[in-house]
């Protein structure tokens, strides 16, 4: 809780009684090149949609968004730990047609990290499972303007583990997370992850794209050095549910990878940003102060202290159940593929007052079944589904707006909805 008011929560996870998600996890940090161009698309867009400015994920994003959405899914269902025997080379990095557009050779976007360090491995855990996690690197000469092969990848692995343990509060919500020394290498290479589950034979492959910094040699000093801490950080655009927060760059050794902004009381995250000194806090309730503060962290995984705190003061307004009915509905199919699609809702509280939850609902005319989501809780009653608020994104202010989006299955032609209701009141669409 922020504040002993607020409920903040990272993450996608969703919550499908008649169903569960067909898709289940992938490294944060070191980010997989699903996850970076996910981030990039979702950063520099906007209502839902996917604007990436690096060229790698705007070509993979042309050939199909579904790796975009689904960047946790990488998987084959049936691998049985038969991995060299049913992925060809130049397939490591999308064995899967959905996955495909990621095995390309260029500049994705890369992790900086430090040579020989010992780092926290992060992976989100969209659905838990036991299993064993070995993780390879590339060999030194290896050639990155070819599509990654068996041959390309040191023999032995650098990591494993099995059943690592579990927290929340990761920068997509539940993860798992070890420490591991990474090899002695200098420039851009790729780390090759195989999470192998130990309850099925399904099996899921992600390539993180690192460049190494350090001594890249073979000494193999950890960096141990902390960054400064940032900059005391600004409100601005405050509204009764969230502001905007900046701060001005901690400084270390080797570079800051990424910050969080806290409560200052709990320590609960907040906010997440891979770098920037930027980042809006939403999900806050009217009329609420917060004391937040900023702490920012190298490759390595070292903490600096926390910057000064900033008085955070949400401005007043209706919280109660947000049923006026005075709501816009803007619903779009993102991608389609035979027997499935991607769909976008971005929900616009068209009232005078703020909204504290909103429970939005529609009929399917074409058959459809969602199979996982994001940004929302699904329920599906035969043709009828619902989509309600997480605990981070419940309150809208007047004239504001929230989005989600699902993957669906469907045996033909996708039809988009055409009447929606929020709160039990009929919407607007758009």
């Amino acid at each position: 809780m922020i504040g002993g008011a607020a409920t903040l929560a990272a993450g996608f996870a969703v919550a499908l009684p008649t169903e569960p998600a067909a898709a289940h996890g992938g490294f944060t940090f070191p980010a997989t090149r699903t996850y970076a161009c996910y981030k990039d698309g979702i950063e520099n867009g906007s209502g839902g949609s996917l604007n990436p400015q690096n060229p790698m994920c705007q070509q993979a994003l042309a050939e199909n968004s579904y790796g975009f959405w689904n960047w946790f899914g990488n998987l084959i269902s049936d691998a049985g730990g038969r991995h060299r025997e049913i992925i060809p080379d130049g397939k490591l990095c999308g064995p899967t047609e959905n996955f495909d557009a990621f095995n390309a050779p260029g500049n994705w976007p890369a992790t900086e990290v430090q040579a020989g360090a010992t780092v926290t491995f992060e992976h989100n855990a969209w659905a838990a499972h036991p299993g064993t996690f070995t993780q390879y690197i590339t060999k030194d000469g290896w050639d990155p303007s070819q599509p990654l092969g068996w041959d390309d990848l040191e023999e032995v692995p650098f990591d494993e583990v099995t059943n690592p343990p579990m927290r929340e509060g990761g920068v997509e919500g539940a993860e798992y997370y070890w420490q591991a020394q990474l090899p002695n290498k200098s420039g851009r290479h790729i780390i090759y992850s195989i999470w192998q589950r130990s309850d099925s034979p399904e099996a899921f492959y992600n390539c993180s794209d690192v460049v190494f910094g350090g001594d890249g040699g073979g000494g193999g000093t950890e960096d141990t050095q902390a960054p400064t801490a940032p900059g005391a950080p600004s409100a601005d655009s405050v509204t009764a549910d969230s502001a905007e927060l900046s701060w001005s760059a901690a400084s270390d050794n080797v570079g800051v990878a990424r910050y969080e902004v806290r409560d200052a009381a709990t320590g609960e995250v907040v906010a997440q940003t891979s770098g920037s000194t930027s980042a809006t806090v939403s999900g806050l309730q009217a009329e609420t102060s917060y004391n937040l503060h900023v702490v920012a962290f190298d490759a390595a995984g070292n903490a600096s202290s926390p910057s000064p705190e900033v008085t955070v003061t949400t401005a007043g307004g209706d919280t109660g159940g947000g049923g006026s009915g005075e709501c816009t509905v803007d619903y779009s199919i993102a991608n389609e593929w035979s027997g499935g699609y991607t769909a976008n809702v971005a929900l616009t509280n068209a009232g005078g007052s703020a909204i504290s939850d909103w429970s939005v609902s529609w009929d399917f005319t074409d058959g459809s079944s969602v199979t996982n989501g994001w940004s929302a809780e699904f329920e599906q009653q035969g043709t009828q589904v619902t989509a309600s608020n997480k605990s981070w994104n419940g309150s809208v202010a007047a004239g504001g707006s929230v989005s989600f989006g699902f993957n669906a299955e469907s045996s033909g032609a996708a039809v988009e909805p055409t009447a929606f209701e929020m709160n039990g009141a009929t919407c607007a669409t758009s």
